[in-house]
């Protein structure tokens, strides 16, 4: 036979909880694309002007890493130059730079190939 139970019912889950408010002082940060005139600042400026110091060790660190990047660049050319140069000499099998080869006229190697 069959139970006779009452059928229970499913209990209400209780409401999510509010959200708080953002603050009035920091400014929301919005995702791109939203132009120039709705953004707000994610690193809003200094209120004010940094002490001497502060602006010297800021500038030091700025040279610091502008020379690091300059010369990282450079030594990522160097391989690379170096990389293609030795793929193109594999390829060819010998010299890939023209003003390297070997020197021989235009005309002996036509005048060779019209005798055969």
């Amino acid at each position: 036979m069959a139970s006779q139970e009452k059928p229970v019912a499913p209990s209400p889950s209780p409401p999510p909880p509010p959200q708080p408010p953002a603050p009035e002082g920091v400014p929301r940060i919005r995702g791109p694309g939203r132009g120039a005139a709705g953004g707000g600042y994610p690193n809003p400026p200094d209120a004010a002007l940094p002490d001497a110091a502060t602006l010297r060790d800021q500038w030091r660190f700025a040279v610091r890493q502008y020379s690091r990047w300059y010369s990282q660049a450079w030594g990522t050319a160097i391989l690379a130059g170096g990389a293609f140069f030795a793929l193109g000499w594999l390829v060819k099998g010998s010299n890939p730079l023209p003003s390297r080869a070997e020197s021989h006229s235009p005309n002996d190697a036509n005048a060779a190939e019209e005798k055969k």
